[in-house]
């Protein structure tokens, strides 16, 4: 079969077009196009349409063999194959740049929001066929696509009559009609919203449904279509008189979560109830914490949710046991019973006797049912598609067993993956899969689990919201199985902030990514693939990372002497040019003196001298070397005064000497406030701060533009995923230019305003690609803030609110209800808060003490993740007046 494609496209100089035709299974056929003269360039290709019923291509352009543009790839161009005795197809299409409402066409509006029953149109057979394609993003759940013209063969411009028009892909719509009956060279036409057919009374339309695009009537020259041929014109897009929508959702962990039948940990069943939750009070999205398996030590560090061992792997924890058969064995089933209802109701949970109690049940159910799993067809074709990482994921948890660490630096002969072990691991005749198969069933279980309340959510209209931790652990599968894309030298964490004054380690490794981008990213975008089988919206978490990352050395404990990765240091001559004389060996090592000592630590000075440090020269002193890293001191120190105050003396340097080149450098952050610059002269702080100012706020700002540039196109074109980011913290000027180039949503909360001179964030000006929230889970909940900080309280009550009263402590419910209808008025497209918050509209809801609503602090990495909510989500579904009141909000705000 033939294909003539043609697209008006303007090319400079030097410039060619390349027509990029997408196989079945992924692969991309290139094919040079030529000029037909006024703008029209035009190809030629033969389709072997056997088996397939449409294609999928694009069109890019490139210069001297570098691709410089392409199209945007996450709506692909489609021609339907569907009808029968075609011979060729002539295709004029548009080229297609992001639009500015790209959301419209994530799943979280076709296939949520938006999700539309398809209905089949009916075809004229006919030998010469015109095709009208559009695209209408703005459709809402009832409504399809029609056309209506001045001809006959086009209704004479009555709705009733008008041609349906099928969607090939999502907001996409084709009409066909029949050329033989259009006898005029010239005829104008309109594409129409109408409703479902289930809403057509009659044979007529109801009239209040009924929606016109808007514009001047559109006008067509009928071409000259030869017999056998499907020519199709492909069309701006449709534009309604339709608003922008706006939706409420929740934020809460799954393990958070409480329903009568779960196991003391919230679970893939519970989720689907807090679903129910979410869909009765007019809410439309829930947005959880990651889910990975984060399974190291089986103790309760294992609960931080961003240290995942596996981008793929989903923790065990999460499985509902309501849905796996029950144990035939009587007293292990009633055993079992009872520890579930004793867990259940423990105010927090209890993670180490949750998951073992968890695994115990999973070993018996897999001894029981695992023969039949492993053999039924659902988990060999699960199987095929997923082992690519569940088989490495498999081997990596048996070592982790057989050798009670994750360290896999001393798992001797096992020390990284070996792909030579695939094989055996994958034939199940074999002793290596059979020692891991107990594993392969678990992840079979809790994704089949996963999935049912991921499109559970889809048929209440409800998007799910997933995160994507931006790190993953040290001593994970993932790094064992692919370490060249990891820095096993740096620590990935953040600068100085509201959260940590000494910023935050978070342990994780850095990314090699200069492999990544040679790799063309697919180890995130397999990663971001895999999330949309469970999701329609993200998260990414701490989205700086993509432009730079707060690389902190592997012997330090705080963040205090990270530096960005990639960013531009200084040279020597740089320095110097700012007026500021670099001396190295004094700029670039701690400036330890026995003044400095007696302020620091009174009367323990000449025992921290004689205990940890030797002279340097003159005044100055050195740490020993058993005691030069914060590693070191952790290890060695038990007194935390004493080492906190080690800590900061180890931190006392004006500049850092760059990971990957000796002769850069780079001004270490906060340094305002140590020892080192107090020194410093008038003339030669003035010269510093110009430095540094320069690096932290200029200097790399056009570098970290193009540095993201490189990664997150591919990752957010990798999905139909609606795409948010955490993009707060010390923002670059850059970081707004690639959210808007991407149509990423921002992340935007009053008490952390990007405009420079706020105290508090207008609400009012958010920009419609946002999300608004008021705390998220790093973050005290209102009510906590509330009255954590009674200055800034007061200032937001009287600033903000114009309240003249006295501000009231703690918060009452009435004030809490204020605020959030103020953040759901705000502008922004999704308004997500967290249950703490929506509980706290109440007095008979609510949590009694405040103090118990918080999920984690920043600044402590060994945070104990289990907070629970305190009802169960039947108690909450049941409270009408408190369901109401939700509603009531959500709908008066117009979400």
């Amino acid at each position: 079969m033939n294909v003539l494609f043609n697209i008006n496209y303007q090319l400079a100089y030097g410039e060619d077009m390349l027509l990029n035709i997408i196989a079945p299974n992924g692969q991309i056929r290139s094919q040079r196009m030529s000029s037909k003269g006024d703008g029209i360039m035009s190809t030629l290709a033969k389709i072997d349409s056997g088996g397939i019923n449409h294609i999928d291509y694009y069109y890019s352009v490139e210069r001297s063999g570098q691709p410089t543009r392409s199209e945007w790839t996450t709506q692909t161009h489609r021609i339907d194959l569907t009808l029968t005795g075609v011979q060729q197809y002539t295709t004029n299409d548009v080229w297609r740049e992001i639009p500015q409402d790209s959301y419209l066409y994530s799943s979280a509006f076709t296939q949520c929001i938006n999700r539309r029953t398809k209905q089949e149109t009916l075809t004229e057979p006919s030998q010469t066929i015109l095709r009208l394609k559009v695209r209408a993003p703005q459709l809402r759940s009832f409504e399809h696509l029609a056309v209506v013209g001045s001809e006959e063969a086009l209704g004479c411009w009555n709705p009733d009559k008008a041609i349906p028009m099928t969607e090939i892909s999502p907001n996409e719509w084709i009409a066909d009609i029949n050329a033989e009956k259009i006898d005029v060279s010239y005829f104008e036409y309109k594409f129409i919203a109408i409703p479902q057919k289930e809403e057509v009374k009659d044979g007529c339309m109801p009239t209040h449904h009924l929606l016109w695009e808007t514009g001047e009537n559109r006008t067509l020259t009928t071409p000259m279509i030869r017999r056998g041929e499907i020519y199709i014109i492909e069309h701006s897009q449709a534009f309604f008189e339709i608003c922008d929508s706006r939706f409420a959702g929740t934020l809460i962990p799954v393990f958070s979560l409480r329903t009568k039948g779960s196991f003391g940990v919230g679970d893939f069943g519970d989720l689907c109830t807090m679903i129910d939750w979410i869909a009765y009070t007019g809410q439309k999205l829930i947005q959880v914490l990651p889910i990975n398996d984060t399974t190291v030590t089986r103790t309760w560090t294992d609960s931080y949710p961003y240290s995942c061992i596996s981008i793929f792997a989903l923790h065990p924890q999460y499985v509902d046991i309501r849905q796996l058969p029950a144990l035939k064995n009587k007293k292990k089933a009633e055993y079992f019973e009872a520890l579930r209802e004793e867990l259940n109701a423990l105010p927090q949970i209890d993670y180490e006797r949750v998951n073992n109690a968890k695994e115990e049940y999973l070993h018996l159910i897999y001894k029981q049912e695992g023969a039949a799993i492993l053999e039924s067809e659902d988990f060999r074709k699960w199987f095929c598609e997923e082992q690519h990482w569940l088989v490495p994921y498999a081997q990596f948890c048996c070592l982790r067993d057989e050798n009670g660490t994750t360290d896999f630096s001393t798992w001797k002969g096992n020390e990284t993956w070996d792909e030579e072990n695939r094989k055996e691991l994958s034939t199940p005749t074999s002793k290596a899969y059979k020692k891991a198969a107990y594993y392969y069933a678990v992840q079979f279980i809790l994704a089949s689990q996963m999935k049912k309340a991921h499109e559970y959510a889809r048929s209440k209209h409800v998007i799910l919201k997933g995160d994507i931790p931006i790190g993953v652990n040290r001593n994970s599968c993932d790094v064992w199985q692919e370490p060249h894309y990891f820095n096993l030298n740096g620590q990935a964490g953040a600068p100085p902030d509201g959260f940590s004054v000494k910023g935050q380690n978070w342990g994780f490794p850095t990314y090699n990514w200069d492999a990544i981008v040679q790799d063309d990213c697919q180890w995130w975008v397999k990663r971001f693939q895999n999330m949309q089988k469970y999701f329609d919206a993200y998260r990414i978490d701490h989205v700086l990372g993509f432009f730079r990352i707060w690389e902190i050395p592997i012997g330090s404990v705080h963040g205090l002497l990270g530096q960005f990765q990639p960013s531009l240091g200084f040279t020597r001559t740089e320095i110097e040019s700012y007026g500021l004389i670099f001396r190295e060996d004094f700029y670039c090592r701690p400036y330890i003196t026995d003044d400095i000592l007696r302020r620091m630590f009174g009367s323990e000075a000449e025992t921290i001298e004689r205990t940890y440090l030797e002279p340097l020269q003159g005044p100055l002193y050195r740490f020993r070397k058993e005691y030069d890293t914060q590693r070191k001191i952790e290890a060695a120190v038990e007194d935390t005064d004493v080492k906190e105050g080690l800590y900061a003396l180890l931190s006392n340097v004006l500049f850092l000497r760059d990971h990957k080149r000796n002769d850069l450098f780079h001004p270490r952050i906060s340094v305002q406030y140590d020892f080192i610059y107090e020194q410093l002269a008038d003339n030669e702080k003035d010269a510093f701060n110009r430095l540094y100012d320069d690096y932290f706020y200029h200097r790399n700002t056009h570098f970290w533009y193009r540095e993201a540039m490189k990664k997150l196109p591919k990752m957010v074109e990798a999905t139909r995923m609606l795409v948010c980011a955490e993009d707060l913290g010390m923002v670059p000027d850059c970081v707004p230019w690639v959210m808007n180039d991407l149509r990423i949503l921002t992340l935007e909360l009053q008490s952390m305003p990007k405009q420079i001179g706020l105290e508090f964030g207008d609400a009012d000006t958010y920009p419609y690609r946002s999300v608004c929230t008021i705390d998220s889970h790093d973050m005290p909940t209102l009510r906590m803030w509330w009255d954590e900080d009674y200055e800034r309280a007061d200032h937001y009550y009287h600033n903000v609110l114009h309240r003249r009263d006295d501000t009231p402590h703690p918060m009452p419910a009435w004030l809490t209800r204020d605020v959030i209808v103020r953040n759901l008025l705000s502008p922004s497209m999704l308004c997500v808060l967290s249950l703490q918050d929506w509980m706290g509209i109440d007095d008979t809801v609510r949590l009694p003490d405040a103090n118990a609503e918080r999920i984690n602090i920043p600044a402590n990495p060994r945070h104990y993740w289990r907070y629970r909510m305190h009802k169960n989500i039947e108690e909450l579904i049941a409270n009408q007046r408190f369901c109401d009141d939700v509603m009531e909000i959500v709908t008066r705000a117009g979400r």
